[in-house]
């Protein structure tokens, strides 16, 4: 837990899972571009869409632990 204290991996997540939503409101460019990435997305073998889904998971759980144990010192 302590090596992941400066980690950049949650705040890369957060800003990965912002992009869509910020471009959902950019009217018609915007919402072709995330239309077309979660397309694309769906497209992907199984194995990839699972791990993907893993990765984010582990990272918010691990975050969510951390939290929780960091304050009952």
């Amino acid at each position: 837990m302590k090596a992941t204290e400066n980690s950049w991996k949650d705040e890369w997540i957060t800003l990965l899972f912002s992009i869509p939503l910020i471009l959902a409101f950019c009217g018609d460019w915007g919402n072709g571009i995330v239309q077309a990435g979660f397309a694309a997305l769906s497209n992907m073998p199984d194995w990839y869409q699972y791990s993907l889904g893993g990765i984010v998971s582990a990272s918010i759980g691990m975050r969510g632990v951390s939290k929780y144990f960091g304050s009952k010192k």
